[in-house]
């Protein structure tokens, strides 16, 4: 796109006094200057094969041809090459007629000694008579958790219908930069939808398993008369300001939240049998509904359903499923052949009904070993018979199996049920095998120990629900054969005990959340890699919410406006123009100790939805000047409650020497930018 003329002129002045930094001098922060380039910048009628870019000092390109976009989108892209201060683009496809081209070099450019970014640079040309010379600036975030999307495709369409983004390529286009702001230049006069891509396939319009952000409404771009100040450097060192009309493009607050569908083409994509016990089927998409699956041949009824002699472990969306076999005649079998009946995607996108036959080898060769070493010595089940009492003891072979159970933790926090997890399916959990104290005083005292299957696990997990006496001490023991597998292996002897935790143990922390009263919210506590590791829902009808029995540590916290009230964030949707659920974040770490508790007004609109995350858990950092610290190494934007905020921009002027880049947001709006 055509360079900003003034702010030009201004770097050109600035630079006059000295292309290079005098050996021995402060170290060179400022980024290449553009000099000249043919065509020039803002040329009609120019129909190049070949584009010279001059500037004052060596560079080279970082990622081209990622980074680098022609605009309208070219269906062979160009090349771009360096060679010194010389920048080079070859055009390989044929340029329309009448028609303003826009290379967009975002980020690529950089001085070859100290690699300072020449940020938001671009050059324009028309081959016709006339420039088209409007822009529509931005930024671009990951909907879910507000990273900002670095080399994100946006673009627009002046075709208004529904179906342009499936069908049609993106009319003009720009890439997102580090910090995911965009400005999509020399529009024409009119009204245009602006979207997001991550275009995989490298054809300008959105195929459904891409991540995609849209504008809620049309955008008709336009221009307002500013004034701009512009201080200008002599030789001497000394300096002046100057005031001069210059040009503001709008909007320059676009603010689109990329989001996945999460669409995939349902087909089987594994299956296996990991041992002689299971069989497991992976498919390529959540279903709403299991497969048919019945014997072929080998052991077992022909035609028999695999509800009749297999246990069902599944995921929630049915999408990993674990079979394991109950019929034992079957799991000694080495070789099974299986019917499986299943919904897949078709050449239409649509799912239609496939039946395959599959088979499921596994050949047990430490098995047939330790068969093998039976038949060489006398491994019979002994007994041992006492000579005074007449007792007898049963003593088991040496390689019997058991069912092996654990609790999943002896530190009992207060507000969770004590999980009792077996290593095989269970059949059954003999409640009066099962016995469960608490130690009053010096005397364990048995109390009722209900244990029910979990819905985490139905298969091997039973949980104890209780109210936990906050620093007791508890005893679980589970007698031989109260525990018995589908295989009817039977449990040893299990004795564990637990000590629960103390009530000022822990932390806890409330939240006021103004203006939120009206709408149910689920508030977060992630760690420092922004997993959420707490969870609680705010309904409706309330503007505080509490998250106790906290253990101390640092969190960071995120909110979701939970629209559909279903406890968890919801992506979008293109087809009906649904957007995924609004997410913001505490600008500032919690540090939480024992015994705390912490209350905290969070108005989640008082800081622009880009300034919201903290610095120490974004993915998607922007690289730091060389010398440059990371916001929080001497600041205080990493303390709880302290003030500080990272703003890449300081004062929020703008970066990189060309001052294309538009960085000045507007606070106005649904969800305010910088």
């Amino acid at each position: 796109m055509r360079l900003l003329a003034w702010g030009a002129v201004s770097c050109l002045l600035a630079a006059c006094a000295s292309m290079g930094r005098p050996e021995g001098g402060a170290r060179d922060e400022l980024p290449p200057v553009f000099v000249r380039s043919n065509p020039a910048p803002g040329s009609v009628n120019a129909t190049p094969k070949r584009m010279t870019v001059v500037f004052d000092e060596n560079i080279q390109l970082e990622d081209a041809f990622t980074k680098v976009v022609v605009s309208p989108p070219q269906k062979t892209p160009p090349t771009v090459s360096s060679n010194g201060r010389n920048l080079y683009v070859e055009f390989r496809d044929t340029l329309a007629p009448n028609t303003t081209y826009t290379i967009d070099f975002a980020d690529a450019i950089k001085d070859l000694n100290e690699g300072n970014i020449l940020d938001g640079f671009a050059l324009d040309f028309s081959t016709g008579s006339e420039l088209d010379t409007l822009r529509i600036s931005g930024m671009v975030l990951q909907a879910e958790n507000l990273e900002p999307a670095q080399g994100m495709l946006v673009g627009v369409y002046s075709n208004l219908s529904d179906t342009a983004i499936h069908t049609l390529p993106l009319e003009r286009i720009a890439r997102t930069n580090q910090y995911g702001q965009f400005t999509i230049r020399n529009l024409k006069e009119g009204e245009y939808r602006i979207f997001a891509l991550n275009d995989l396939n490298r054809d300008y319009h959105w195929d459904r398993s891409e991540d995609i952000a849209f504008y809620d409404v049309t955008v008709r771009p336009y221009t307002e008369a500013i004034e701009v100040t512009d201080t200008l450097y002599a030789a001497d060192g000394t300096d002046s300001l100057i005031i001069r009309q210059g040009t503001r493009y709008l909007p320059n607050d676009v603010l689109l939240n990329w989001f996945n569908e999460g669409y995939r083409s349902a087909y089987l994509s594994d299956y296996k049998r990991p041992d002689a016990r299971r069989i497991t089927l992976t498919f390529g998409a959540p279903a709403d509904s299991l497969p048919k699956i019945s014997i072929v041949d080998g052991a077992g009824t022909p035609g028999a359903d695999i509800s009749e002699w297999a246990r069902l472990k599944a995921n929630a969306t049915l999408d990993t499923l674990e079979y394991w076999i109950a019929d034992t005649a079957i799991v000694a079998s080495d070789s099974l052949r299986l019917s499986v009946g299943y919904f897949r995607t078709d050449t239409t996108d649509q799912l239609s009904w496939q039946t395959d036959t599959l088979r499921f080898n596994f050949r047990d060769l430490e098995k047939k070993k330790k068969e093998k070493k039976k038949k060489d010595k006398d491994d019979r089940p002994k007994f041992i018979v006492d000579t005074i009492t007449g007792d007898t003891t049963f003593l088991p072979p040496a390689d019997m199996e058991y069912l092996t159970l654990r609790t999943l933790s002896t530190s009992q926090d207060l507000n969770k049920p004590l999980v009792l997890e077996a290593s095989l399916p269970l059949q059954t959990l003999d409640s009066a095998g099962v016995h469960f104290e608490m130690l009053v005083d010096t005397t364990w005292i048995e109390l009722e120990a209900p244990f029910r299957p979990d819905s985490s696990d139905l298969l091997m997990r039973r949980r104890l629900d209780i109210d936990w006496e906050p620093g007791a001490k508890y005893r679980l023991t589970v007698d031989t054969l109260a525990a018995m597998s589908i295989y009817n292996v039977w449990n040893r002897p299990f004795k564990q005990e637990i000590t629960a935790k103390q009530t000022e143990d822990y932390a806890s922390l409330i939240f006021n959340l103004p203006g939120l009263d009206s709408v149910q919210t689920v508030v977060q506590l992630v760690n420092n890699s922004d997993a959420p590791v707490y969870q609680t829902i705010k309904p409706t009808g309330t503007s505080t919410v509490t998250l106790p029995y906290l253990n101390p540590g640092t969190y960071y916290a995120r909110l979701i406006i939970d629209a559909n009230k279903n406890g968890k964030w919801d992506t979008g949707s293109v087809r009906d123009s649904i957007q995924p659920e609004e997410v913001y974040y505490f600008a500032k770490k919690f540090d939480l100790k024992k015994n705390w508790d912490v209350e905290q007004t969070w108005d989640i609109y008082e800081l622009p939805v880009d300034m919201q995350k903290p610095y120490a858990i974004k993915k998607n950092k922007p690289k730091l000047k060389r010398g440059e610290k990371a916001p929080g190494q001497d600041e205080d934007e990493e303390d709880e409650f302290g003030s500080g905020v990272y703003d890449p921009f300081g004062s929020g002027g703008n970066r990189g020497s060309s001052g294309n880049r538009n960085n000045s947001f507007n606070t106005g709006g649904r969800r305010p930018m910088r």
